[in-house]
């Protein structure tokens, strides 16, 4: 008994039904007439990208669905083609897995488990299926489940007590730091526990804030790993069982490495940064350029995202920017080879001054004139951004977003923010990693303290504690709901915790009107945590 799937770990764009169906029967042919493939898998809901959201309120969109589900039954002939969609059936919406053979759906599995926690919504759109999904491919019988089906035991049991050899998952999974080894141990309990090998086909794409890494992989049903492929990339490898009865076995293959963890959030950035833009039709990138480290970091994502040619930078120095900034600035624009240019912010700031000078009189110079001074950046930035169809990608990172230390209109205006899901402290990390494979941000910029420089001698400390206590305080409240008790029980200054956590609270309003960015933990600001604006909590 022999079984070959091609693995189609492809990149999918949400809404592009077409588009989508052309890559699914380029796919299709390659597995059919270069790899000899019996089959082909493709990642959830293949056909409207993942995930659609209130798209699947439209009608319109079914109807294209099922005009191009028409149009994939007309063209493959020859090998099964196995592919997500949404199915109407009976009035009511379906997340399913399809089987195309010789022209027809001849078997179809509905989502039996749907999230409905952090970035999902699926219990808004779909409703749940209860029946396994067995069919034979070239004699070897075959279970389906999708995503969620997978983390837990009923759906493999119920495919294995049907006489299920091999069970194939079709996933839409979205990257989080420490994923990809959560994944890998439950499919490998997952196997023993049903006694069948289990294929894991993951979406590769970026997608709005998520980014969805592929690593699909292979598990025999001793729970052991025979293939995995890479992450972040398209990849398209077939996987070989042979044997008979309960005997049939995944042959071993190449086992792609997992990134290490600063590897795996950096390779997550770089990714979901270039499928916004280019999926949006950018042509380009603009950024502004401080000489502080959240900007350098920026600017290395953005060139190793987009290259060197599609993204420009400006610094915009005033009465406190210190030489220093401006020229490692200059230094890391140069060692890029990004175009790079210096517009002064004084002559627009004197002029707001001028302007508010009735206004201002008889009160002291605070943090309103800090915030004219980002304002200036901001709206010299965005009018780049808007003449030359570039994308503004703002340099906020998320201890600062998470505490309100940004300027509303100022640095927190753009289009995307590559950092805004990443502790200053792993911006750290993340800027000596991106060094080790070459030094584009100068060392100097790691190595000072981190200032605003909007006053004289600022420095962040001047108005937050130390990194090492705000991040620490962060994880607990935002990403761990922590209660202030518990973060000090943790051995946290109790004044501290409770400032902490009101200016994470009173800023709200702010992360509101933030532009999207990449979601790399498990708890970003957006759809996976929703607060409200007014709350007496």
């Amino acid at each position: 008994m022999n079984l070959r799937i091609s693995l189609a770990q492809i990149n999918l764009m949400v809404g592009d039904i077409s588009g989508n169906t052309d890559r699914v029967i380029e796919a299709a042919r390659e597995a059919r007439d270069t790899q000899q493939a019996h089959a082909v898998l493709f990642p959830e809901l293949t056909l409207t990208g993942y995930p659609p959201e209130d798209l699947l309120l439209r009608p319109e969109l079914m109807q294209r669905v099922e005009e191009e589900l028409d149009r994939l039954c007309q063209s493959i002939s020859g090998i099964d083609v196995i592919l997500g969609y949404p199915r109407l059936q009976g009035g009511l919406l379906y997340n399913a897995a399809g089987v195309i053979r010789d022209g027809q759906v001849v078997a179809e599995y509905y989502k039996a488990l749907l999230p409905n926690y952090s970035v999902f919504d699926e219990k808004r759109y779909f409703e749940p299926g209860g029946e396994s999904c067995v069919l034979k491919i070239n004699g070897v019988p075959v279970g389906l489940t999708i995503c969620e089906d997978i983390w837990y035991k009923k759906p493999a049991e119920l495919a294995a007590a049907q006489g299920a050899r091999v069970l194939l998952n079709l996933n839409a999974s979205p990257f989080h730091s420490g994923k990809a080894p959560e994944r890998e141990q439950l499919l490998k309990k997952r196997a023993v526990e049903a006694g069948l090998s289990v294929v894991y086909l993951n979406l590769v794409c970026g997608q709005d804030e998520l980014v969805f890494d592929g690593g699909s992989f292979v598990v025999n049903q001793r729970g052991e790993l025979t293939q995995r492929l890479c992450y972040f990339n398209e990849s398209q490898q077939v996987v070989e069982f042979e044997g008979e009865g309960n005997q049939l076995e995944p042959k071993p293959a190449e086992i792609m490495p997992q990134p290490g963890e600063e590897e795996g959030i950096y390779n997550a950035l770089v990714f979901g940064v270039g499928d916004y833009v280019r999926k949006n039709g950018f042509k380009g990138a603009v950024l502004g350029l401080s000489g502080g480290i959240d900007s350098a970091l920026t600017l290395a994502i953005a060139v190793d995202a987009l290259g060197a040619d599609q993204v420009e930078v400006v610094t915009m120095p005033s009465r406190y920017t210190a030489e220093m900034s401006n020229l490692d600035a200059v230094q890391q624009a140069r060692t890029l080879s990004v175009a790079y240019r210096s517009i002064p912010i004084e002559p627009a700031f004197d002029a707001f001054l001028s302007m508010l000078k009735e206004e201002f009189a008889g009160t002291r110079v605070d943090a309103t004139e800090e915030n004219i001074q980002a304002r200036c950046r901001g709206i010299v930035l965005m009018a780049i951004s808007n003449k030359k169809g570039k994308i503004l990608l703002t340099t906020g990172n998320k201890s600062e977003v998470s505490v309100g230390y940004a300027t509303l209109y100022g640095d927190m205006a753009g289009g995307f923010a590559p950092i805004k899901d990443v502790r200053k402290l792993m911006v750290y990390r993340l800027s000596k990693y991106r060094n080790s494979i070459s030094e584009c941000i100068p060392p100097r910029v790691i190595e000072r303290p981190p200032s605003a420089e909007l006053a004289p001698d600022q420095k962040d400390s001047d108005s937050l504690p130390p990194y090492d206590i705000l991040d620490g305080i962060l994880l607990r409240y935002v990403e761990q709901d922590y209660s202030v008790e518990q973060i000090v029980a943790d051995g946290f200054d109790h004044d501290i915790v409770d400032r902490i956590t009101r200016m994470v609270d009173r800023n709200e309003y702010k992360r509101r009107q933030a532009p999207p960015g990449v979601k790399i933990t498990q708890r970003a600001f957006g759809r996976d945590r929703r607060y409200p604006l007014t709350s007496g909590f």
